[in-house]
């Protein structure tokens, strides 16, 4: 087995952990979204769940945590749960260390942070001026410049950066992790160009590779950006022929399922979606995949839910519900597996046959597994 992707039930929030062929633990965006003093409030407890598994690896840090942006459902609590370098109020026993930080430019650049958001920007400047422990996606001129008003060369940190179209440094699939990383965003152009942060269109987008047994299995996790960064990702990357690196088995579904991620006419029951979205999830999902909506249950038609502005949205949910049945896969909601009442977090394993989902027992716990059988051919 290469890997193990973990999403966890937040919510409308991300965390999704992955396991690594050679030991290698990741995170992808971290959040604390539960409400302790709330007796109906049926989301994990994200400390925890993430205790439990690094006590079980006996190991107290991740190789790698990734904010896709700052917004609050992608970072909240992270400062009371990381040792942190950049202050002694965010160190002391039980914190979990990050060996590798991984931000987006805008993370850097932003000013007028609030809350974690502010703690995990002071974090990835303390480490960018350190000269290690960091990647930085997106090398804007605006980075540059921030770079050299703080008293460093461009040319000491450049290695630090990764831009759009590259592969991240550390992660090879002909590795011992027999994984890799294609970053598909942000783009440079939009900071450079933008005077105003947009975090949702400036986060990191990225395509994993996972490498087992001669299959390739991948998986491409969206964040939060809407159609029209999605359509710039599929254009740039046709125009530049590499259709290839938008292959996916596993789709993290931008945006917690909001139609904003298809279009911006939601539709009466369904949102038809543009034509590079239309493209990028109809003839590139292979079949019998998995896409992943980390969200809240979908609503139903005509209840107070249905008629919020918040996703995750019915209609959208009913496209992407249309695209897995074409390609026999599957459609499922974190808050929902493996039912509504109690969710726990849910996995994908990667295996010589592909990606196999697994759901956990809502009686009998984590050790009763039953799964969805591997794509296959």
């Amino acid at each position: 087995m290469t890997a193990t992707l973990t999403f966890h039930p937040l919510g409308n929030a991300d965390c999704t952990r992955i396991d690594f062929a050679d030991g290698r633990k990741m995170l992808l965006d971290y959040a604390d979204m539960r409400n302790d003093s709330d007796p109906f409030d049926v989301r994990c407890d994200l400390p925890e769940e993430l205790r439990k598994d690094l006590r079980a690896a006996r190991r107290d840090n991740y190789d790698v945590v990734a904010f896709t942006h700052l917004d609050d459902d992608h970072c909240c609590g992270s400062d009371e749960f990381f040792w942190l370098e950049h202050a002694l109020k965010y160190q002391g026993e039980g914190r979990i260390r990050i060996k590798e930080l991984w931000v987006p430019a805008a993370a850097i650049l932003e000013d007028g942070c609030q809350d974690s958001a502010r703690v995990i920007r002071q974090e990835a400047r303390h480490r960018l001026r350190k000269g290690e422990g960091i990647r930085v996606f997106s090398r804007p001129a605006k980075l540059k410049k921030w770079i050299e008003d703080n008293g460093m060369f461009w040319e000491s940190r450049a290695h630090l950066v990764v831009d759009a179209g590259q592969h991240v440094p550390g992660f090879t699939k002909f590795g011992s992790e027999r994984a890799e990383f294609f970053v598909h965003s942000p783009f440079a152009w939009r900071l450079n160009e933008n005077e105003v942060i947009d975090r949702n269109e400036d986060s990191i987008v990225l395509q994993a590779t996972f490498l087992e047994g001669g299959r390739e299995t991948y998986a491409l996790f969206m964040s939060d950006i809407n159609y029209d960064s999605i359509a710039q990702i599929v254009d740039t990357t046709r125009r530049h022929g590499r259709d290839d690196r938008l292959l996916w088995d596993v789709f993290k579904i931008p945006h917690h399922c909001s139609y904003l991620s298809l279009n911006n006419i939601k539709g009466e029951d369904i949102t038809e979606p543009v034509p590079q979205v239309k493209w990028l999830c109809e003839n590139r999902g292979r079949e019998r995949h998995t896409m992943i909506s980390t969200s809240w249950s979908i609503p139903q038609k005509g209840t107070d839910e249905d008629d919020d502005v918040q996703p995750p949205h019915r209609q959208a949910a009913n496209y992407y519900e249309r695209v897995a049945r074409a390609k026999d896969g599957r459609f499922r909601v974190t808050m929902d597996e493996p039912t509504k009442g109690k969710p726990k977090p849910c996995q994908i394993e990667i295996t010589d046959r592909g990606a196999r989902f697994l759901t956990i027992s809502a009686t009998v716990g984590s050790a009763s597994i039953t799964s969805t059988p591997a794509r296959a051919g």
